[in-house]
């Protein structure tokens, strides 16, 4: 037995059911969405480990928080290089062991962009969207990523990881949809419509 196997077995009935709460409160912005978070639900209801206990894939199905920041003023929205990926994605990362996943994003947020994770008013502290994605590389595995959505100034990032990024770039929504999804987290062009509707339908008109 490894140091994180007894983590397998770990009593752990009140993540769970934070978890299905955030599952549950996230209305599905299309038919694929609706799919992903039944997936998501039939998962985590299932008793099956949740939380990457070992790098870089064990289990093959983990739990990843997102978080895209947004600078309202500029009307942009940051994308980091992910260096492993080989693609433009929000900052985030894997949620630890019994981790909330809000706790992730911050701890991430710190680590990655070096501010304070300060939730959108559109959100609050709960995600805005749901994507189960297998991912490439050498070793495929399948992320459960809730995506987070942060107020940020543009300014004040002024430095990132560059262990994990090789660059960071501030995007409009137009822009974002404009990038060949190729280029992208196969999901981000759904977010940005998401996000956009979610916008719109708090400062209609």
């Amino acid at each position: 037995m490894t140091s994180t196997d007894h983590l397998l077995t770990v009593p752990d009935k009140q993540p769970r059911a934070r978890l299905l709460d955030l599952v549950g409160a996230i209305e599905p912005w299309d038919d694929l969405e609706r799919t992903h978070l039944e997936t998501a639900r039939q998962w985590i209801a299932s008793g099956a480990p949740v939380y990457r206990l070992r790098k870089p894939d064990v289990p093959a199905m983990h739990l990843v928080s997102y978080f895209v920041a947004l600078d309202n003023t500029r009307g942009q929205l940051l994308l980091v290089a992910h260096r492993k990926a080989g693609l433009w994605l929000p900052a985030g990362g894997h949620v630890e062991p019994v981790e909330d996943p809000w706790a992730a994003v911050r701890r991430e947020c710190r680590e990655e962009l070096d501010i304070g994770a300060m939730a959108s008013p559109i959100t609050g502290e709960r995600p805005l969207f749901l994507t189960v994605t297998p991912t490439r590389g050498q070793n495929p595995h399948t992320d459960v990523s809730l995506w987070y959505l942060l107020n940020a100034d543009a300014h004040t990032i002024t430095s990132y990881d560059h262990a994990e990024f090789n660059a960071i770039r501030w995007l409009t929504d137009e822009q974002v949809l404009e990038e060949s999804a190729e280029l992208l987290d196969p999901h981000m062009h759904r977010f940005t419509r998401k996000l956009q509707h979610a916008r719109t339908s708090r400062h209609p008109g």
